[in-house]
């Protein structure tokens, strides 16, 4: 059965507005069900954790149902599962402590396709100990990571650093390849997959990844981030933290008092990715199929964007072209400014934002100048009147003589 989009689309309040989004890839508009979880648990009975009367009952509930929602959307494991504020908190985090152990001679993998959150702390991680830094390049003509660069993997690797999809290009990389790599050299596979998660089905064991971070806000959900991990991997990690605080895991990386409606919010959101297909045995598996119709979808209005793109000729430079992507394209305009672009779109209430979207590394390969492109997000509740009105106002504003 195809996705029910009319539906799905009144499930969310705000997209009454009329705005046309397809900005996904920086975060998603909300369903009502999950603003409703979090006003229900942020305005209780709701105190700090326990198990003495309800308040701190429902508090402890939240966090459990949280563990639960993000290692069934992951495949993973619920002990694993760590609450972070943000993908970059939680891999700085992760790469300060991780570089306890590291010191001159060892080194760390990062690509030249990765968000600057997945770059940057790795970096900044090996610099302080002296470790060294190699990367897996990106091949500009293909969008592609050249995998002829795998040979930087060595058994002087600790870690390897890789996203699970590009949030500028949509790129796929082959995970699960680069990860086999990394664990025969004996390294751990750091995987950013907060683009990835919003589009696919995600098994953290068959991409291969150590660690894996999303971002709920990428899927309907507020802000915040999930690291999953084997439960026995973080007990291997000792994280910086108050003496007095839980050093059970995965407590010992959340720090300070845990957002109980935020954890709310992000497993309702899980619930109403599920519900997407209501007749299933378990939610994971509901969750699989329901990535399978999302994933149609998508990749229908994609195909329609690119072949609308192509009718506006040498007018657009589309850079996303990998075999494996999600939907998820980005664009320049050659002689003109593409946040002139942006800003004509968005007089038409259609919202495509133009920015570098901190893929700093990728920008610096392609050769590109900031700000100088723009970036066309797919979601689940996009349908074919917003891809009429996002092609109709691109060929408006790349025709008009004005907009340089």
């Amino acid at each position: 059965m195809p996705l029910d989009v009319a539906a799905l689309r009144t499930a969310f309040p705000s997209l009454t507005s009329g705005i046309a989004h397809f900005d996904g890839p920086g975060g998603t508009q909300t369903p009502a069900v999950v603003g409703e979880a979090i006003v229900r648990t942020l305005t209780g009975p709701l105190s700090n954790r326990g198990t003495s009367v309800l308040s701190e009952q429902r508090a402890e509930e939240s966090v459990a149902a949280f563990r639960g929602a993000m290692a069934d959307l992951l495949g993973a494991d619920p002990r694993g599962i760590v609450h972070g504020r943000s993908a970059t908190q939680l891999t700085f985090d992760v790469a300060r402590t991780m570089a306890k152990g590291w010191g001159p001679g060892d080194e760390v993998v990062v690509t030249e396709l990765d968000h600057d959150c997945n770059v940057r702390p790795w970096i900044i991680a090996a610099e302080s100990v002296g470790a060294t830094v190699r990367w897996l390049r990106l091949d500009p003509t293909t969008a592609e990571l050249d995998l002829s660069t795998l040979d930087v993997i060595s058994e002087r690797t600790r870690v390897v650093a890789v996203t699970g999809a590009s949030n500028l290009l949509g790129t796929r990389p082959p995970v699960a390849a680069i990860a086999e790599r990394a664990h025969a050299a004996g390294a751990l596979v750091h995987v950013d997959g907060v683009h990835l998660t919003a589009h696919a089905a995600v098994d953290v064991a068959a991409l291969g990844a150590d660690l894996y971070v999303c971002s709920p806000y990428k899927f309907f959900g507020p802000h915040g981030a999930a690291l999953a991990a084997s439960p026995d991997l973080l007990e291997t990690l000792r994280p910086d933290k108050l003496l007095p605080s839980s050093d059970a895991v995965p407590e010992r990386f959340e720090l300070g008092t845990l957002p109980y409606e935020q954890l709310a919010g992000a497993s309702a959101a899980v619930d109403f990715i599920a519900d997407l297909v209501p007749e299933g045995p378990s939610r994971r598996e509901r969750l699989v199929a329901a990535h399978s119709l999302v994933h149609q979808h998508e990749s229908g209005l994609r195909a329609r964007v690119e072949s609308g793109l192509a009718n506006l000729g040498d007018r657009v430079v589309l850079h996303s072209r990998a075999a494996d992507r999600t939907p998820t394209l980005f664009m320049t305009f050659p002689g003109r400014d593409a946040r002139r672009v942006a800003a004509a779109l968005a007089d038409r209430d259609v919202l495509a934002p133009a920015g570098t979207f901190y893929a700093y590394e990728t920008f610096r390969t392609l050769g590109l100048d900031v700000d100088c492109g723009l970036r066309v997000g797919v979601a689940p509740y996009t349908d074919d009147a917003d891809v009429d009105r996002l092609l109709d106002g691109l060929a408006h504003a790349l025709s008009s003589p004005t907009l340089g």
